[in-house]
């Protein structure tokens, strides 16, 4: 899916379509998945002649074709979700349709959460069955709460159960998600067990449980690289298919990922700016993948990293803040200066070490580089 490389340098920008399929604005800030690109699932559901799942609104095929893009045969163009390896997205399509739960595992800003609403809104229509895992996470998020004023009143009963989004999705044959599940505390992940295992929640204050129905699956995220996560037991872990996500092959490819998802956040935002002209992404791509890498694109110089991950997904939160600059204080075009506002910013996350890190890049690459002039002043004003 990666672009093909080229040395054209484009000099003109343009804003950049809608994509095929993409909902009408509305005022709400961010849709689900189902509602900005439902047209693109009815466009599918009309095609597809597979066979499906037991409650899936698509088969197999067509939910790899709405993750990753393509034309259907009555013309219908879907665009891309993901930019990236079709395999793992097969692998993790093939997973659901098991009794097994999926375990999307990368570094911060891989796509993790992205791929799993996605997922969700295509194999259930509704990618709102969620969970968001965090230090204060209890076993009541998972499995179920009380509405204690009718619990006082009536006592233990169904009608003064709160259900959890796994438990109504358990109920409802569709896909729950869990974000962050290392950030949950390991006795509460381990609620998950026995909803994995036994495809059951029991409710011991009433005597009940509540069996799964077919279709019922949980997509789990994690990633190993933030400080502070609590690892997964051994029994969990065997409880998921684990498919990693991996950062961007190659420039081209990143460099596409960060103009697609710009271009839907600045239509999101009603930003009245130009799309971000090409050169000014790759620039910024390049930043990251060699502070990331710790090498210069050649190879020739040997670069120190920060202690941030420089992921694709602060990429797009640089240019989308530069945009809003842009749009907002300036004439409508991103420049080197409303970059380097946002780059700084991300690069710089500890004030002794990655400052340093930073002005040592500045100077011995960004300074050095030809038509980086630019950033490089823009930058140095910033810091």
């Amino acid at each position: 899916m990666s672009a093909k490389k080229g040395n054209s340098k484009p000099t003109a920008t343009a804003v950049i379509p809608a994509p095929a399929g993409a909902s009408a604005p509305t005022t709400v800030l961010r849709e689900h998945a189902e509602q900005q690109f439902r047209e693109e699932l009815e466009a599918l559901a009309r095609v597809d002649d597979k066979p499906r799942p037991p409650r899936w609104k698509l088969s197999p095929w067509a939910v790899a074709t709405y993750l990753l893009g393509g034309t259907l045969s009555d013309g219908f163009v879907v665009s891309p979700k993901y930019i990236g390896s079709r395999r793992l997205i097969e692998i993790a399509i093939a997973t659901l349709a098991t009794d097994r739960a999926l375990l999307l595992l990368g570094v911060p800003g891989t796509a993790k959460s992205w791929v799993s609403e996605h997922l969700s809104a295509a194999v259930s229509g509704d990618s709102t069955m969620l969970v968001q895992g965090t230090a204060g996470t209890s076993e009541e998020a998972i499995r179920y709460g009380w509405n204690y004023a009718k619990l006082l009143a009536e006592g233990p009963s169904m009608g003064a159960l709160v259900p959890s989004p796994v438990m109504r999705a358990m109920g409802d044959g569709k896909i729950a998600r869990v974000e962050e599940l290392t950030r949950i505390p390991a006795d509460v992940q381990d609620t998950l067990i026995t909803i994995l295992s036994e495809k059951t929640l029991p409710i011991p204050e009433l005597g009940e449980e509540v069996q799964a129905t077919k279709g019922f699956n949980v997509i789990a995220t994690a990633n190993n690289r933030d400080k502070g996560v609590n690892e997964l037991s051994s029994a969990l872990r065997r409880r998921f298919n684990t498919v990693v996500l991996p950062v961007p092959d190659s420039a081209d490819e990143e460099v596409k990922i960060v103009q697609t998802r710009v271009a839907a956040l600045g239509r999101a935002l009603e930003l009245p700016a130009e799309a971000p002209a090409l050169e000014e992404i790759r620039r910024l791509v390049t930043i990251f993948r060699e502070l990331r890498e710790g090498r210069t694109t050649d190879g020739k110089t040997k670069l120190k990293s920060p202690t941030g991950t420089m992921s694709t997904a602060e990429a797009i939160s640089v240019v989308g803040h530069g945009l809003a600059l842009a749009a907002h204080f300036g004439d409508g075009s991103l420049r080197a200066g409303d970059v380097a506002a946002g780059l700084v910013g991300v690069v710089v996350k500890d004030p002794v070490q990655d400052r340093a890190v930073w002005q040592e890049y500045l100077e011995t690459v960004v300074k050095e580089r030809d038509g980086w002039k630019d950033l490089y002043r823009a930058c140095r004003d910033v810091s």
